[in-house]
């Protein structure tokens, strides 16, 4: 998409509306009543795909087999939906130099960027545990995770026991984040926001962030991998 650009539920009606079925992630949010500027979106990607149908998600061999390391980055937008204002997060998910999980999903509106992204983080750790989990029912052997946030308020208060009036609407995703943290079970950690690969999965980026990002996710061509022109 084009970078920072948002779609809303207004605007003029697209009269092909059978073709718009084609389209992925933000546009099939509108497919029940698609402007023309949804098209617009929808022939994007589609020229996007054409380009690329030799990409694919690439794995590598880790560098180590005794132990694997397992890192999520976690990232939100906070409000960054115009119709509803509810906020777009993240969660990518390493298996040493490999993505193995990723997911996209915020149900309710965050009163506060802080909230979208403990909310992300809160994904994150669930989904983390339950690979940590698969994992040792599989004799593997994992150092311990590591959960990758840009948000400094909310690596503070994964930390900080003291629970603020402010922050007392969402105490199960605090409690139950810090309690994985005190227990050494994972760690919390910052990474600053240019090093955030889940950002490309929370908004329309420009195409230098946006490809620097992909690179991150391995999704590459094979074929100029390990054949180049």
């Amino acid at each position: 998409m084009i970078g920072g650009q948002q779609l809303t539920k207004e605007g003029t009606l697209f009269d092909d509306p059978t073709e718009i079925a084609f389209s992925v992630n933000k546009v099939s949010q509108f497919m029940c009543s698609p402007m023309e500027e949804h098209w617009k979106v929808v022939k994007r990607i589609l020229r996007y795909l054409k380009r690329t149908v030799g990409h694919g998600l690439v794995f590598t061999p880790a560098s180590s087999t005794t132990s694997f390391n397992l890192t999520a980055f976690t990232d939100a937008d906070w409000a960054a939906d115009p119709n509803d204002r509810r906020s777009t997060s993240a969660v990518c998910i390493y298996l040493g130099p490999n993505l193995v999980s990723w997911s996209k999903k915020q149900l309710l509106v965050a009163r506060s960027s802080t909230e979208a992204e403990y909310r992300a983080l809160a994904q994150a750790v669930t989904e983390v545990l339950w690979i940590q989990s698969l994992l040792k029912e599989l004799k593997v052997h994992l150092n311990t995770p590591i959960v990758l946030c840009d948000n400094q308020s909310t690596i503070a208060l994964s930390h900080n026991p003291v629970l603020h009036s402010r922050s007392k609407h969402m105490e199960l995703d605090i409690f139950f984040v810090r309690e994985k943290v005190l227990s050494k079970s994972l760690v919390v950690s910052h990474i600053p926001a240019q090093h955030q690969y889940a950002d490309v999965l929370t908004k329309a980026l420009l195409p230098k962030r946006f490809l620097f990002l992909r690179s991150k996710l391995n999704v590459a061509d094979p074929s100029t991998m390990f054949h180049p022109p």
